[in-house]
């Protein structure tokens, strides 16, 4: 009997402790993999209402980081009028749409109000095969040929592939977004100049992971379709 007992003490002994302390192999816990990051959004807020648009920070970085620096403050500017540095301020507050044309865009960003301005320096174009203007509320920087971007932007009302491949697409406006610039392209004109310009108010700025604008299908059209506007002059400025 006592050497059973001594047996046993030896089994139990030899068993690995279970609760706290023990060194059991734990099963492999699997990490749950992040989704991927949302792109930013943007919600231009003007006086007739608010454009949001979401922005393509992969495909155009320095346009994007451009748009959002000048739109919050954090990048410096030269104002075209009185050729003052402008550190801190936003450069779009209180701009206009100075140029709108029915069945194509409005453009707006100029510090200077009138489509010559610039905030005093240009830069890259970023253009890719995989982004065209084949679909409206395109979001692009005007410019007045290769690598001249610098605040003016436009919105496009419809699909305008004689402008890809000469323009940065940076971003994507929602449908809520193209009635509207339809509705702003449509307003008393003297040519493409606005007797009563819409005026920017303020962009807001929305991180990564805020609510995406609805992305726009690109219509359905025939081979060799084009618009069915007539050719306009091309977004210029800077």
């Amino acid at each position: 009997m006592r050497t059973l007992s001594f047996t046993l003490v030896l089994i139990a002994a030899s068993l690995p402790a279970v609760g706290q302390g023990s060194t059991m192999a734990k099963p492999p816990v699997r990490t749950p993999t992040s989704a991927a990051a949302a792109a930013p959004a943007v919600i231009i807020h003007t006086t007739v209402g608010d454009l949001h648009c979401e922005l393509f920070d992969k495909q155009a970085p320095m346009g994007v980081a451009n748009f959002i620096g000048l739109s919050n403050g954090t990048k410096d500017w030269t104002s075209p009028v009185s050729h003052a540095k402008k550190h801190g301020v936003p450069l779009y507050d209180g701009t206009i749409f100075h140029r709108v044309i029915p069945e194509f865009m409005i453009q707006g960003g100029d510090p200077a109000g009138n489509g010559r301005g610039d905030p005093g320096y240009k830069f890259k174009n970023e253009t890719t095969p995989s982004l065209t203007f084949d679909r409206p509320g395109r979001l692009a920087y005007a410019n007045s040929g290769p690598d001249t971007n610098g605040s003016q932007f436009f919105i496009t009302e419809v699909p305008y592939p004689s402008l890809n491949g000469g323009y940065t697409i940076f971003g994507q406006c929602d449908l809520a977004a193209v009635d509207l610039v339809k509705q702003i392209a449509r307003m008393a004109t003297d040519g493409e100049t606005p007797l009563r310009p819409v005026k920017i108010t303020h962009i807001e700025i929305q991180k990564a992971g805020a609510p995406a604008a609805p992305k726009l299908a690109a219509p359905k059209t025939a081979p060799g379709t084009k618009p069915s506007a007539a050719v306009k002059k091309a977004p210029q400025g800077q």
